[in-house]
């Protein structure tokens, strides 16, 4: 079973705040799930294929195709609300 400063430590890191009462309750909680783990642990699983779903739905995935834009690079730089300087964009300086 856990004790307290145990159970403590894991609200601290759930970041959860737990009054006394709080702390004696999940605690009992808490240790029955991880008793409750270890039986499962005894079971041999090394037979058993991995799943990560049962549906037997898969990803549609496009292939990555490079196209040509329809725009031209004087085009999209004349659509930019900022200034245009030898053929560039001049943005807000951000490194001294």
């Amino acid at each position: 079973m856990l004790n307290d400063d145990q159970v403590r430590h894991v609200a601290k890191l759930a970041r959860i705040k737990l009054t006394d009462g709080e702390v004696k309750k999940f605690g009992k909680q808490l240790s029955s799930v991880l008793e409750y783990i270890d039986i499962l642990a005894e079971v041999d699983t090394k037979d058993v294929v991995g799943t990560s779903q049962v549906t037997g739905l898969t990803n549609v995935m496009d292939k990555d195709e490079v196209i040509k834009g329809q725009s031209t690079k004087a085009e999209l730089l004349k659509c930019s609300e900022l200034p245009v300087d030898s053929g560039q964009v001049r943005v807000i300086r951000v490194v001294k």
